[in-house]
């Protein structure tokens, strides 16, 4: 054997390890820990609490009725906006009809209509002493039949109405996405309009089907406001109502923890939907899903639908609003220049758009985090981020005080006299820490599944070719996931300018936002002046959604001329 041989057999060659997408970045992955750790800890406080506490006091009565009227509430809207938001954007992207191009814009509108706003408007409306009811008894006669309007399946149709929009809007998002050679691909097999949409259009379609379900399921979860006008007792109304009424905060922390019960297996029901499988889009050219031309009745009873669905959810509720502003405005003029309105709105809107920018970046780290790192513990602290959603707002704002308190013992017992003192739970910065914790997940959520349907073959051609993680994200990850940054920059926009029970525990002195105004009215039955400030919110909140709009026709627009 020659010494070269010897050498070669001594010293056998090291394969060079590939750093592909996903492997040898630890930096990425302490990212994520970090977020995970920032914003759990307060939920984490409030569990510990709740299960440290138990054993001290007894349940609250009508606990196990709570806990199945949450979740028939939680299984009815989410069939409802499933079947509404998913059949609205089915509707819009597979054919044409009249108004079909500005319906397609407008049924996203009742995202901006607060489910609590909708409840007053419902009751005034179809309550014993509403007009409907009165109507009725004048023509039918008092002993005429009506349906009970404050119960559980009206709780169910109002938030259906006012959430079905995040299904609309993550399914109508997958459907446009689709990319042409997949389809024609179906229909060039000899695969009908319907079974290219159960076999394929479909499958790409279910991560955003999945998580808008998520997020609605999560919402209603989370109400408290809306179910008690309907006198729907769910775990979240016990816990607000063990807050408000004692201040035990132990009772409310062992309420939380059902609730977070709860947030798991929907969570767990949305990684279910989702799958083992993964779906990937790839290129190419073709003239894809072409929306098929309706004619005569069918045409007109599309129509019908989607003006149905946008005027039960924004138009009818806003019409009425106008008339109560109206009316109050004309007996009341100095109601119109009330100094309140330029306050409570700038303090809304700044807080929101503060909040919504966080929570968006947040978003972008911990989803390219994952990807970046490719570990199970990347992955579990994401989805630990998520939790914070599916617990009450006074809950939240229980743990942040908790947290704090905490925080403050520790530093204390460390020599800092006084810890914080009153540098975040004192101020707004604790409003804006427990909005960050409250709505990461709709943000995360839309995000993780526009960067889902990015091919791990495009991420590891960058890395590849050099680009470092960070580069990326800037140049691959966050153009290609645009729609789904800007969905969730809306999301969590709407949803913190219709915030009610952080602000109200979290507030400093002198601090207040439109819906703490709006609730405060409404609480006291003073629908008429609550009004004013109701459309206020509305307002703002159609604001994003139209930005929304636009961006996403935009969008469109570049596909299109792509092709």
């Amino acid at each position: 054997m020659t010494e070269t041989a010897v050498l070669a057999e001594a010293r056998p060659p090291v394969p060079r390890p590939r750093r592909g997408a996903g492997t040898g970045r630890p930096w990425w992955t302490a990212l994520v820990v970090l977020v995970a750790v920032l914003v759990a800890t307060p939920v984490l406080a409030v569990v510990a609490d709740g299960l440290g506490s138990l054993g001290e006091g007894s349940p609250p009565r009508g606990l196990g009725r709570m806990v199945l009227t949450t979740l028939t509430l939680m299984l009815g809207v989410g069939a409802g906006t499933l079947v509404v938001g998913g059949g609205l954007a089915w509707l819009v992207t597979a054919y044409r009809f009249p108004l079909r191009d500005v319906l397609v814009w407008l049924l996203v509108l009742p995202l901006a209509m607060p489910a609590y706003i909708l409840g007053f408007v419902f009751l005034s409306t179809f309550d014993v002493s509403g007009p409907v009811q009165s109507a009725l008894r004048a023509v039918l006669g008092t002993n005429v039949w009506t349906p009970e309007v404050r119960s559980l399946p009206a709780a169910i149709l109002v938030m259906t109405l006012t959430l079905y929009p995040y299904v609309y809007l993550l399914a109508r998002a997958a459907l446009a996405e689709q990319t042409a050679g997949t389809y024609d691909a179906a229909r060039t097999l000899g695969a009908g309009r319907a079974r290219a949409l159960r076999r394929v259009l479909l499958p790409l379609a279910r991560p955003s089907l999945a998580a808008g379900l998520a997020l609605v399921m999560m919402e209603t979860l989370t109400d408290f406001a809306t179910v008690q006008y309907f006198n729907v007792q769910t775990v979240s109304v016990g816990v607000y109502l063990v807050w408000k009424g004692s201040f035990d905060f132990h009772a409310a922390t062992q309420l939380a923890v059902l609730v977070l019960l709860f947030a798991v297996a929907v969570l767990a029901g949305e990684r279910l939907l989702r799958g083992r499988a993964r779906f990937h889009q790839r290129g190419g050219r073709g003239q894809g899903l072409q929306p098929e031309r309706l004619t005569g009745w069918r045409a007109w009873g599309a129509t019908l639908l989607g003006v149905a669905a946008l005027s039960a959810g924004f138009l009818l509720p806003v019409l009425q609003l106008l008339v109560w502003a109206i009316g109050e405005v004309v007996g009341d003029p100095a109601t119109l220049t009330d100094p309140r309105f330029a306050d409570h709105l700038t303090n809304s809107l700044v807080v929101a758009a503060i909040a919504a920018g966080a929570c968006v970046l947040l978003s972008l780290a911990i989803a390219h985090g994952v990807r970046m790192s490719g570990g199970r513990l990347a992955a579990s602290a994401a989805q630990l981020t998520t939790f914070g959603y599916a617990v009450p707002g006074a809950v939240v704002g229980i743990g942040v005080l908790i947290a704090f308190a905490g925080l403050d013992t520790a530093l204390e017992r460390a020599g800092v006299p006084g810890g914080t003192g009153l540098l975040v739970t004192g101020s707004v910065l604790g409003i804006l820490y427990a909005y960050v914790i409250r709505f990461l997940a709709p943000a995360y959520q839309a995000v993780d599944a526009s960067l889902g349907k990015i091919s791990p073959t495009i991420t590891s051609s960058a890395l590849s070719l050099g680009a470092s993680p960070l580069r990326v994200l800037t140049r691959v990850h966050l153009p290609l996931a645009r729609p789904g940054v800007a969905v969730a920059l809306v999301l969590v926009l709407i949803d913190a300018v219709k915030e009610l029970p952080i602000v109200l525990l979290l507030r400093p002195f002198g601090f207040t936002t439109t819906s703490v105004w709006v609730y405060e009215l409404a609480r006291e039955n003073f629908w008429e002046r609550a009004a004013l400030p109701a459309l206020v919110i509305v307002a703002a909140a159609v604001v994003p959604v139209f930005v929304l709009v636009r961006q996403t026709r935009r969008a469109e627009h570049r596909g299109k001329v792509g092709r």
